[in-house]
């Protein structure tokens, strides 16, 4: 990212920075979500990958308030996070495991998308660009919730994958 000259010119980079996550997830949650066990975990990916969606159009809503180009710019730090989804979808091993990497993947992408979002929104409300607080609002939203599910999941995981081990374990030692 070049260096912003001023709030909006800072705002429309976090904006495009999220636009290019946004764009990359559609692609990669499909991934997750296929190669997730758990039900629950499947169905939270599935609903956040239309979520995702949303955010999208959102996003291309915003741009237009601001009567600026909808187009992605490459965050290398997400392009790192969507990544680590795509080592978790690979892991070996018991596939409750896999599902505790798939988690904590996709909370590592939630908390990015949610500081990015909650620095848009603080942005564009210095700005007095309150349409396009609302919008990245309600991305914010989305995110933190599908983040604290993803949380309630986990602990299921966990658990399930902490029986696979031991299970495991207990048949290699014999």
């Amino acid at each position: 990212m070049p260096h912003p000259m001023n709030l909006r010119t800072l705002l429309i980079a976090e904006m495009r920075n999220m636009y290019f996550s946004e764009k990359k997830l559609v692609k990669a949650i499909p991934k997750l979500a296929k190669a997730a066990a758990n039900p629950h975990l499947k169905a939270a990916l599935t609903t956040h990958l239309a979520e995702t969606r949303i955010h999208v159009k959102r996003l291309e809503q915003a741009f237009k308030i601001l009567k600026t180009a909808a187009r992605p710019e490459t965050s290398a730090p997400l392009a790192a996070l969507v990544s680590r989804g795509g080592e978790a979808v690979h892991l070996k091993g018991a596939p409750e495991v896999r599902d505790a990497d798939i988690i904590g993947a996709a909370q590592g992408v939630e908390h990015f998308e949610m500081g990015a979002y909650e620095n848009a929104c603080a942005l564009a409300e210095a700005l007095d660009e309150f349409e396009v607080v609302k919008l990245l609002q309600e991305n914010f939203e989305e995110e933190d919730a599908a983040n604290r599910l993803l949380s309630k999941i986990a602990s299921d995981v966990n658990r399930s994958a902490l029986t696979a081990h031991v299970s495991t374990s207990s048949v290699a030692a014999r």
